[in-house]
């Protein structure tokens, strides 16, 4: 299973949620069949940056490429391998004439067995300057472009009983959630998002593949 799990604005300042997700991800590592790419963008750390007089803009960058670095010594710290990219560098992921572009040669020399760490810095020609992707897009185009075979976002309250009560909610579609629902699980970064995804909590995230412990979220419609 090559997946793609994005962390969003507020779990990348939740220290306990992240030591929780590093050690369900040190214990996949014994899975050959999973391939996980995480993706970032930034979160909190950027307003802190801010208040020493750096502009929003240079602060968001920073405040990125610090927490790649962040996330992949959180990750060592639990014996997981990672490799750490923001993919403006070597032109990884670039911007030309409005269209997206992935080196896929340069991903494919990348160790298999190793967590790949993507933040949503990219390289825009046009300007030949670093462009901020929204985390929700760079999920997207991810998803579509490695052909990935699961989106998971985390629930934004992490917390495990709506999963192992599921009841009806193994399959939910983005139309009829409630606002309580959304409200307590999906992330803000992704309120309006309507792309298939699936649910997960960072301490059920060490059980897969199995997707028992997650809950399915798409665009379609009621009957």
């Amino acid at each position: 299973m090559k997946y793609i799990a994005a962390l969003d604005y507020d779990h990348l300042d939740n220290g306990v949620f992240l030591t929780t997700l590093a050690r369900s991800l040190s214990q996949q590592q014994g899975n050959t069949d999973l391939r996980p790419i995480i993706i970032h963008s930034d979160s909190e750390y950027t307003e802190r940056i801010i208040q020493t007089g750096v502009m929003r803009n240079p602060a968001t960058k920073r405040s990125i490429k610090d927490l790649n670095n962040r996330l992949v010594a959180l990750l060592a710290d639990e014996g997981v391998s990672a490799v750490g990219i923001n993919p403006y560098q070597r032109k990884v992921i670039t911007r030309k004439n409005n269209e997206l572009t992935l080196d896929h040669s340069f991903l494919d020399t990348l160790p298999s067995q190793s967590v790949l760490l993507l933040s949503t810095l990219i390289y825009n020609a046009d300007e030949d300057d670093t462009e901020i992707l929204s985390l929700p897009d760079f999920a997207t185009y991810l998803f579509q472009e490695l052909n990935a075979d699961q989106l998971f976002l985390f629930s934004k309250s992490d917390e495990s009983e709506i999963f192992t009560d599921k009841q009806d909610n193994d399959k939910l579609n983005w139309g009829s959630l409630t606002p309580a629902f959304k409200d307590k699980q999906i992330p803000d970064d992704f309120e309006d998002y309507r792309h298939p995804i699936r649910l997960a909590t960072a301490r059920d995230f060490n059980q897969l593949p199995n997707l028992e412990h997650t809950i399915s979220i798409d665009n379609s419609q009621n009957d």
